[in-house]
């Protein structure tokens, strides 16, 4: 029973990690005063490619796991490491905001934009064999429960955390990363 909550705490963690990036984005997004209609379509969007794009990994990272066993493990850990490094970096750099209308095909680029991370988890998840069905539920609620509270945020606030949230969620998944290559040192 602990290992079971054991593994929906740790799911939850990089689950809110891996939303990050999406509430950051919706803090933006919510500072044009956005219907509430929107806002609520945004975040089930959000939702659905946070659950499409870890079940893509998932299953790419089942077969990896079992062609490449040990091996696979490293790479998981070292993609972890890299998508939290990138996140943090990004987070740092100035200037490089990118408006993206969340309307039709922007509003599918931008659920992809904000969910592409969420691939490479579900690849390391994957390989050890992570339990399907937890981690696309818990990934698409939490990334849908953070974008609509980014997107309802940044129209009260403007923009005071936005930065600072996706270097947060960058730096938990280097965390996770480092967790699991220290059986290699």
């Amino acid at each position: 029973m602990s290992e079971l909550v054991g593994e929906i705490l740790t799911l939850a963690i990089m689950a809110f990690a891996l939303g990050m990036d999406a509430f950051s984005v919706g803090l933006g997004m919510g500072m044009y005063k956005l219907p509430l209609r929107r806002i609520f379509n945004i975040g089930l969007m959000i939702g659905l490619f946070h659950v499409w794009m870890p079940l893509v990994g998932l299953i790419a990272g089942k077969y990896l796991s079992e062609k490449f066993g040990v091996f696979a493990t490293f790479i998981g850990g070292l993609l972890l490491i890299l998508l939290g490094l990138q996140m943090v970096w990004s987070s740092l750099k100035k200037g490089d905001e990118k408006v993206i209308t969340p309307v039709g095909f922007g509003l599918l680029l931008f659920a992809l934009s904000v969910s592409l991370d969420s691939f490479s988890v579900g690849l390391t998840l994957g390989i050890y064999g992570a339990k399907t069905v937890m981690v696309i539920l818990c990934f698409g609620i939490v990334a849908t429960v953070q974008t609509w509270a980014g997107l309802l945020l940044g129209r009260k606030v403007q923009g005071w955390m936005g930065a600072y949230s996706e270097a947060l969620g960058g730096a938990i998944l280097l965390g996770f990363g480092l967790k699991l290559l220290i059986p290699f040192w």
